[in-house]
């Protein structure tokens, strides 16, 4: 099963066929709440309210565990992984959906480094977050990834099952013909010639600043966030693919190590992960125990 949502596209596939109707049934409900509680470009979702107010707010249980797994990816990444970078995004003129989103006029802009999860004051014993109106938020990245995670873990018991939603992969158990086969693709032009490795039981997440980016003036500007400094990441690597148990994690490994430039490598082979760079040239370049690579 295909389908798009987010302005991305993503598919479904269940280890027997009489498995799908249910994973699709679960895929539509996680897609459904998450949607409602973590799109900021609805008006009417949990998000955007949370971000026009101050003080004290009490949140739902579902934008609690999407603000849970963004902490995990902050705390894996030592803050690099970062939700709190909402007004450099707007300030370079991601203020509406992707598929509406054309180029913008180089106006004058103040992007400072973003506040940091801390920031947020969030309680999840007590389902509150501290709110101050310039700490504002995206759960973009962290939310898709959950998705995937929250699908496949539903379905996990009744048999296998894969899920894939812009790049981001999260499987459990075993296709029927064995582990799951997954092409790797650095950008969003699938060609059917891309190298395939198995999967099983864990999760692939790609990032690549290369994908969603927009025109500022005369400046390519990407979707990914520095927020050390709140400007467009600048990478040494147009992509970066990890490997981990739940796609959350994998996700942040791969968006921080575009941040991490050089040094992605030590990061993660120092955090046990599993990595596929690849510089803008098309040099690969592999981390830790990478599984090896099919051609397709």
């Amino acid at each position: 099963m295909n389908f798009s949502i987010w302005g991305l596209s993503g598919s479904l596939h269940t280890e027997r066929d009489n498995l799908l109707p249910f994973a699709e049934d679960r895929l539509n409900f996680w897609l459904e709440v998450i949607d409602k509680a973590c799109n900021r470009f609805r008006p009417d979702s949990e998000l955007s309210r949370l971000n026009e107010a101050q003080g004290d707010v009490v949140l739902s249980t579902v934008l609690v565990r999407a603000l849970v797994a963004a902490r995990r990816a902050s705390e894996l990444t030592g803050g690099l992984c970062d939700p709190t970078i909402l007004p450099s995004l707007e300030a370079l003129g991601y203020d509406r959906d992707y598929d509406s989103l054309g180029d913008v006029a180089d106006t004058p802009m103040d992007l400072r480094p973003a506040p940091g999860f801390s920031a947020l004051g969030f309680d999840e014993v007590a389902r509150t977050v501290h709110k101050t109106f310039d700490c504002r938020i995206d759960l973009g990245a962290s939310a898709k990834a959950l998705v995937a995670d929250l699908v496949a873990q539903d379905v996990a018991p009744t048999g296998g099952v894969v899920v894939e939603i812009g790049g981001d992969v999260s499987a459990r158990g075993r296709g029927l013909k064995g582990p799951w086969v997954v092409g790797i693709a650095s950008t969003l032009t699938i060609t059917g010639d891309e190298p395939r490795i198995a999967l099983e039981d864990g999760a692939i997440a790609t990032s690549s600043n290369d994908v969603r980016t927009w025109r500022r003036g005369d400046h390519v500007i990407g979707h990914i966030i520095d927020p050390r400094s709140g400007r467009s990441a600048v990478s040494p690597f147009a992509a970066a693919t990890v490997i981990d148990t739940d796609c959350v994690s994998a996700n942040a490994f791969a968006t921080a190590a575009l941040l991490w430039g050089e040094d992605a490598a030590w990061h993660i082979a120092q955090a046990g992960r599993s990595a596929r760079l690849v510089r803008h040239d098309g040099t690969v370049e592999f981390v830790g125990a990478w599984p090896r690579e099919e051609a397709a």
